[in-house]
């Protein structure tokens, strides 16, 4: 077994910093992955607004995204208004098709912002993009993971 490091390309996104490993030059797609994306880490100073990515539209992709800390209010086309809290899973699914898709908003959220009294001054995420098979019908959905000592269960 060999093991290959990879250098990310990075971005700024939203006001944070985001490392994508997949794609990478000379490796090919990993199955239906897409993109693997670590969004920050970032920590936001007490005048900072943290992220603040404006509504922009998925077709045809799911994603999986992994809050490592930080607090995110996701706000989506289907009606969706959520807080994704540290250790949360979000699964986004845009559907397949021409008549399919979600436009989605994502900002930082504070306790004095309407996150929860223990919400960082910070963001980390994983985020996996995941190309969805358009020779089938899927319909769009959200759905949140959360995280409990004994377990799991969707929201």
């Amino acid at each position: 077994m060999s093991i290959q490091t990879f250098e990310p390309k990075l971005a700024n996104v939203g006001g944070i910093p985001i490392a994508r490993l997949l794609p990478n030059k000379g490796k090919k797609p990993i199955g239906a992955w897409c993109f693997l994306d670590h969004a920050g880490p970032a920590d936001f100073g007490q005048d900072d607004a943290g992220m603040q990515v404006g509504r922009h539209p998925h077709t045809n992709l799911q994603t999986f995204s992994w809050m490592l800390n930080g607090e995110v209010l996701h706000k989506d086309s289907l009606g969706n208004h959520q807080v994704i809290t540290k250790n949360q899973v979000n699964v986004m699914t845009a559907g397949t098709g021409l008549h399919q898709g979600i436009s989605h908003t994502e900002q930082s959220v504070f306790p004095d912002m309407g996150g929860s009294e223990n919400a960082a001054r910070g963001i980390s995420m994983v985020q996996l993009w995941i190309a969805l098979p358009t020779d089938q019908k899927i319909e769009r959905s959200f759905i949140i993971i959360l995280s409990y000592r004994h377990g799991a269960r969707a929201m």
